[in-house]
């Protein structure tokens, strides 16, 4: 095995414009990488941990052995509730999209059911979001197009009623 090297403090806004940079080629293996340099000397920065959560949802969508769980550990760790319920959301909606884009048996109500968590978690985000941010808003309307412009709907239980929340 490898010892891994460690990179100064002082390089780390460089380090995590760099992982942004890479998100936006499409690398997210690569922001990965990059902020968990960041997090090896400064494991409570919070923009490490929110752009390796996201790099992390990056890859749900291309066949990569990511799961949802390795971004929700990352959860726990960002200190603001409003950020924290936000990603939360963030989770599930990509998780939904990755779902749709899979097909297969049961997709459109899995994706329906990662979208309703979702748009909760979004609902919470709004409760609690900074004056001027409607982030969570914008989201929670994604969501719900999504739903209805693909006429996703509940798993339906027996008897044929659908399952509601």
């Amino acid at each position: 095995m490898y010892d891994l090297k460690k990179i100064h403090p002082d390089a780390i806004p460089q380090a995590l414009e760099k992982a942004h940079f890479y998100r936006l080629l499409n690398e997210p293996g690569a922001a990965e990488s990059i902020c968990l340099d960041v997090l090896e000397i400064d494991p409570e920065n919070q923009q490490a941990l929110i752009t390796l959560l996201t790099a992390l949802t990056d890859r749900f969508n291309k066949g990569y052995a990511v799961g949802a769980t390795k971004a929700r550990d990352v959860l726990p760790r960002i200190k603001d509730h409003y950020q924290r319920a936000y990603y939360a959301g963030l989770i599930s909606e990509r998780q939904a999209k990755a779902r749709l884009n899979q097909g297969g048996p049961g997709s459109s109500h899995d994706a329906y059911e990662h979208l309703r968590e979702a748009m909760a978690f979004f609902e919470q985000a709004e409760a609690c979001r900074p004056e001027g941010n409607d982030d969570s808003i914008l989201r929670w309307n994604a969501c719900a197009r999504i739903i209805m412009q693909n006429h996703l709907a509940p798993r339906a239980v027996e008897g044929g009623e659908p399952y509601l929340e």
